[in-house]
């Protein structure tokens, strides 16, 4: 699994340099598989329940699961979050980024770094004896302190020799018993993070989630194992 999440950090910091004005989604995701394929590893997404593409590509009030495109091409104030997963002799690895395109709006960073520290947060509570609650309460104190909200209808996961697997991760606390968390556990954590309303909806492509105001959203996402010296994170990027 520390391979596998290799593959996939050297992906993503490859796409985050790639990001630039002009460049479209379609292209992103090409470069994506065509280094996974020369790593050796399979592109986890493709094909996934019907899924088209290696990445999911989401744009602005894109919160989640967007389409790569030809049509789609990026330009300067957009953000872009990207997320990819590989499955690599048997194991899968799993990360996202939030990149901004050109200079961003300065609230829009604000989502951006916000979201990214509350992943951080999520991610210190990765401790054997704490549950999968305390990953929720601290992801969500954060957030809300800042003024923005949590996307409640798509949550974290187990990962492993599945792409998902139990226990659900939760971005939110929900005030009722969690599962705990035990040394050799893998969690992929995920906040997606509005700057609007945490309400959601799905397109009729069946996959894009979009905010239901359409104010901009931002997904972070690490795959963590639990271990007797606190967390590791699998998929750490060199930047």
């Amino acid at each position: 699994m520390r391979e596998a999440n290799r593959i996939v950090s050297e992906t993503l910091t490859m796409l985050k340099e790639s990001v630039e004005p002009g460049i479209t989604t379609w292209e992103l995701d090409k470069s994506a598989e065509e280094l996974c394929l020369k790593r050796q590893a399979k592109p986890a997404f493709k094909g996934y329940r019907g899924f088209p593409g290696s990445l999911c590509v989401s744009v602005n009030e894109e919160v989640v699961h967007g389409i790569p495109s030809r049509k789609t091409k990026l330009k300067d104030g957009d953000i872009i979050s990207i997320d990819f997963g590989v499955e690599f002799r048997g194991f899968f690895g799993d990360s996202a980024i939030t990149v901004p395109v050109g200079k961003i709006d300065a609230e829009v960073a604000k989502l951006l770094k916000v979201t990214e520290e509350a992943l951080g947060k999520g991610i210190g509570q990765v401790i054997a004896g704490n549950c999968v609650g305390d990953i929720s309460r601290a992801i969500q104190s954060h957030v809300e302190e800042h003024g923005l909200s949590i996307v409640r209808q798509f949550v974290g996961h187990g990962i492993g020799s599945a792409l998902h697997e139990p226990p659900e991760i939760p971005n939110f606390y929900q005030g009722e018993r969690t599962p705990r968390l035990l040394p050799g556990m893998v969690l992929a954590i995920e906040p997606m993070v509005n700057m609007g309303s945490h309400k959601v909806k799905v397109l009729k492509d069946g996959w894009t989630v979009i905010t239901s105001d359409k104010q901009p959203s931002a997904h972070f996402e690490h795959s963590v194992a639990v271990t007797e010296n606190g967390p590791a994170v699998l998929s750490r990027r060199e930047s």
